[in-house]
């Protein structure tokens, strides 16, 4: 019974440990790939709320979103 349970911890915490550092690899990826949002993402939505923004605003609202992180 206690060589049954050794055997899956064994099996269990590589693959966990394996596992994590693989879905991390694949998010970098993404996120590397399709960014989460941009200044002209920005500009486009701010225009699009009857607003003409500055370049001041939108690098307000960068640092905003990037202090959230």
């Amino acid at each position: 019974m206690w060589h049954d349970i050794l055997m899956v911890v064994i099996g269990l915490v590589p693959g966990l440990i394996i596992g994590f550092f693989v879905a991390k690899i694949i998010m970098e990826k993404y996120l590397k790939k399709n960014p989460p949002i941009n200044e002209q993402m920005i500009r486009t939505m701010m225009i699009q709320m009857g607003r003409t923004p500055s370049q001041k605003q939108i690098n307000q609202v960068m640092k905003a979103m990037n202090n959230t992180k």
